[in-house]
């Protein structure tokens, strides 16, 4: 086999796995080793360390060691990442270098992280919600992790000199270089003349851990095709752009600090999986994930550290046109240094008004939010315009730290004549379940529909508690105060039906009724999404009958995976809960060959 020099590419994969176009790409590579990992049993702890290689800029502000118990200490490269922050007085503002490590481990690791300062005086790993133990010894900070995770080490409060670490899952199913439907990058740097790498149908893109490519990754007009690996994208034009497709899954990398555009988007696209994604930006409108005009799309175990929005779903914007429906994200961590960590609406068709329906936002921590427009505040914001509805959003098992300057909540129905060419249609029907905020330094938060006609309908609070403590019906306040004076929060008179119910309350007085499609259809081996809908704030979902490969997020009502079994037909039954009743309905799902 023919390689060619660097790159990790053979030639055979070159011609075969992407065609014309692949085989016109200019590939220059720079050897960057390979990966180690520890000789042990299948059954036994592993540690895997990836090379970062030359020409890849580095950050000496911090020292990783790890080991499996017992092992040999490991040095774990140190990439530099940089993010921002804006000054109120001139709309612009610094840059700063932070650090990112990172590595795949199974059982126990050991980890020791020293800093070039010198001695700590206080250290924090985050997300608390973790509740990680560690000891500080000089200057260095030591813990053990059993399960992966995607951790921050804070020293003496520095948010941007600090260490981002990402201990991933071992990988199970990494390709082979000489597949003919893989486009294989090994260990080294990898670019393209035209700095973009386009997948075809029923590809797969492999960044192998220690692969920095700095080229666009392009899903356009294509179906059932990957993105997977341990590798890097950096300062590409943006990191990719996925658009008018179908069946697409995006596994395992990191995006870090792209020279323009968005960490991912996702536009106008059906049946689309984003897992355990890493982004670092820090350019003017340095989104994570955008998601346009699309349907049947999960976003889960993903750290979005960026400079604008880190989730952000909009209807019609640029050449993306319809409906957004059926968008899942859960377990995952989102540090917005600039505007929301997650955004809604913003973006429609004045002249054929679309819908943004079913969302699901579901165990999530906020690290940060900061931004001084009030225009553009909010951890949470669900903020309509151009004559976009919002519609069924549930946010649950949501923990936000003390940010630096915003508001929690932002739900107003707007016309932005910076983006908008009319006031957005309204929203109806939002259920925030298990919002905890520990801080001081949030704003008010603000739920503000624009007239009677375009107002905010049905909100429900549940269990939402604010520094320790509870608000809702049942808590200490006088009786002529709102609970939104507790929270603190502005809700004004085109907010209706606003409830704010303790843990144990009826979230509806009748059981529920499922409204999602008795209908679906799965390609075999593809990701495959279907979110079960259903009216009377449902708090546990089921399905039984499930075909291998698919399972059920009773917490969300995710049916999600890929599905192994033979092509035909399933019925499954699905089912939705509340404290009143169940309601079930048989789900007929087909399985058909890619």
């Amino acid at each position: 086999m023919n390689d060619i020099p660097g790159t990790g590419l053979t030639r055979r994969t070159v011609l075969q796995a992407a065609g014309a176009a692949a085989a016109a790409y200019s590939l220059i590579g720079a050897a960057a080793g390979t990966a180690r990992a520890d000789d042990s049993p299948a059954s036994a702890d592993k540690l895997v360390v990836y090379p970062i290689p030359s020409g890849v800029p580095t950050n000496s502000s911090y020292t990783v060691k790890a080991r499996t118990p017992g092992g040999e200490w490991r040095t774990v490269p140190v990439y530099r990442a940089r993010a921002k922050q804006i000054d109120a007085n001139t709309g612009s503002g610094p840059v700063f270098n932070s650090s990112v490590a990172t590595f795949d481990f199974k059982g126990t690791v050991e980890v020791v992280v020293t800093s070039s300062k010198g001695t700590i005086g206080t250290a924090r790993i985050r997300p608390l919600s973790y509740d990680t133990e560690f000891t500080v010894d000089g200057a260095s900070v030591s813990f053990t992790l059993t399960e992966p995770r995607n951790l921050s080490i804070e020293v003496d409060g520095d948010l941007f000199n600090n260490l981002q670490l990402h201990a991933n899952p071992i990988e199970t199913n990494a390709p082979d270089p000489d597949d003919p439907d893989v486009i294989y990058f090994g260990p080294g740097l990898h670019r393209t003349t035209d700095n973009v790498v386009k997948v075809p149908s029923g590809k797969t893109v492999y960044l192998a851990g220690g692969a920095v490519l700095t080229s666009r990754v392009e899903f356009v007009n294509v179906e059932n095709a990957r993105l997977t690996g341990r590798g890097v994208l950096y300062n590409s034009p943006s990191g990719v752009l996925l658009q008018y497709s179908r069946n697409i899954e995006i596994d395992g990398i990191m995006v870090l600090n792209p020279s323009s555009g968005y960490a991912c988007t996702i536009g106008q696209s059906k049946q689309v999986t984003v897992r355990n994604l890493h982004s670092y930006s820090h350019g003017q409108w340095g989104d994570g994930i955008d998601v346009f005009c699309s349907e049947d799309v999960l976003i889960e175990g993903v750290w979005m550290r960026n400079s604008d929005d880190c989730v952000a779903i909009y209807a019609h914007r640029w050449d993306y046109y319809g409906d957004v429906r059926n968008v899942t994200v859960r377990d995952s961590t989102l540090w917005a240094d600039v505007a929301h960590p997650i955004n809604v609406g913003t973006h429609g068709n004045t002249d054929e008004p679309e819908t943004i329906e079913n969302l699901v936002f579901s165990n999530i921590d906020i690290l940060d939010h900061r931004e001084p427009q009030m225009d553009y505040q909010g951890c949470i914001a669900l903020n309509p315009g151009d004559s976009n509805l919002i519609r069924n959003v549930r946010a649950q098992n949501i923990r936000v730290d003390d940010f630096r300057w915003g508001q929690l909540i932002n739900m107003r129905v707007m016309y932005n004549k910076t983006y908008n060419t009319s006031v957005g249609r309204g929203i109806d029907g939002v259920f925030i379940r298990n919002l905890t905020y520990t801080g001081t330094r949030a704003n008010p938060s603000l739920m503000v529909g624009y007239d009677a006609d375009h107002a905010i309908k049905d909100v429900t609070f549940q269990n939402l508690v604010i520094n320790g403590k509870f608000i809702g019906n049942g808590m200490k306040k006088p009786g002529w105060y709102k609970f939104t004076d507790m929270m603190p929060a502005y809700a004004n008179e085109h907010v209706l039906n606003l409830r704010f119910l303790n843990s144990t309350e009826a979230t509806s007085g009748d059981a529920p009724e499922i409204t999602s499609p008795d209908q679906a259809t799965a390609t075999k081996n593809q990701v495959f999404n279907h979110l079960i809908t259903a009216g009377g704030l449902p708090t546990k979902f089921d399905a039984d009958g499930l075909p291998k490969g698919l399972d059920i997020d009773t917490d969300t009502g995710l049916i999600s995976g890929s599905a192994q079994d033979n092509v035909g037909t399933f019925t499954v039954t699905v089912s939705a809960t509340n404290s009143v009743g169940t309601a079930t309905q048989d789900l007929t799902l087909t399985i058909e060959h890619a």
